[in-house]
């Protein structure tokens, strides 16, 4: 535990879709002074994510689908291109990213790599993200994906060529967070080459 901090007390200002907590603490600063602060803090409990690459073919498979929160803050369409990614929902990141890759992509993967986690917002929102990387071909898809009806998904599976994916994150046509990390880790590690 840091010992810069105490008297922690939370308050929960909304439970309507995740946990939106008040935070009020007490922190020391450099010169020994304590402060009262007071954050907001959103909890919607950790995810994990897959770039999935075919060295052969030189591609990837990435999703494209609706998002909100874009929407509202100047994404004129609200679509977003990401790679396929989820929630843990009590699973193991592992388990979790299989089963997500199926559902989203239609592709059936079984030997998944993870390369790191990463938090994505850490002044605002709790959740850590675990990123992955694995090799699909064609015999691994079993359907066409597409998210599950009953959670009202609607998810276009995209397949690329990796230098296009790598173009669309130069020219802006890719804005996820995650979606840019996992391309640059493809890029350095060469993965797709």
């Amino acid at each position: 535990m840091n010992s810069k901090v105490k008297n922690i007390q939370t308050e929960v200002l909304s439970k309507n879709w995740y946990t939106l907590n008040k935070i009020d603490f007490d922190y020391q600063l450099k010169n020994g002074e304590w402060v009262r602060q007071s954050r907001e803090s959103y909890d919607r409990g950790n995810g994990a994510c897959i770039l999935l690459y075919n060295t052969h073919k030189k591609t990837v498979v990435l999703i494209k689908q609706f998002r909100m929160p874009s929407y509202v803050n100047g994404n004129r369409t609200g679509m977003m291109i990401e790679v396929c990614a989820g929630l843990l929902d009590g699973d193991d990141p592992e388990t979790c990213i299989i089963k997500e890759t199926e559902e989203e992509t239609g592709y059936k993967i079984k030997n998944v790599k993870k390369v790191f986690e990463s938090y994505m917002s850490p002044g605002a929102v709790t959740e850590i993200i675990h990123f992955f990387v694995a090799e699909y071909d064609e015999q691994m898809k079993v359907s066409e994906g597409g998210g599950l009806d009953i959670e009202h998904e609607d998810i276009e599976v995209l397949e690329y060529d990796f230098e296009t994916a790598v173009q669309m994150v130069r020219n802006g046509e890719i804005k996820d967070a995650k979606t840019i990390m996992l391309i640059q880790f493809a890029q350095i590690h060469q993965l797709v080459n």
